[in-house]
């Protein structure tokens, strides 16, 4: 039995939006980064840093909500496999919560080390 569709573009925008719409509506941290997204992007167009340092801060946050996505992608995976507590599952979920961490840091790094830049 072969679980893969039929590629057409239309079909995996679709994916893809079923999938936004899922972490939208399902997961927290998701919702909570959009909603901090509605700050942090009029703070990167209204402070004058040069085009190219803005373009960094916009692609370092966009690597925050990806992370948080994949991170989520693997936390539905794990539960689908197991519900019992196994020390390989907790892994892959640590695992997924580090990298967003480290998407965070490297936003915040990003932000401290261009806002020197300009003091």
């Amino acid at each position: 039995m072969n679980n893969k569709p039929k590629y057409t573009l239309f079909k995996n925008a679709s994916y893809a939006l079923d999938g936004l719409v899922h972490a939208f509506k399902h997961e927290t941290s998701f919702k909570l980064e959009l909603l901090v997204a509605l700050f942090v992007f009029p703070a990167i167009y209204f402070f004058p840093f040069e085009l190219i340092y803005k373009f960094v801060l916009v692609i370092t946050y966009f690597l925050i909500m990806i992370a948080e996505l994949l991170n989520s992608a693997v936390e539905n995976v794990v539960d689908l496999v197991t519900k019992d507590i196994h020390p390989l599952a907790k892994s892959a979920k640590d695992i997924g919560a580090t990298a967003v961490l480290f998407a965070v840091i490297l936003h915040i790094l990003c932000w401290l080390l261009i806002g020197l830049k300009y003091l």
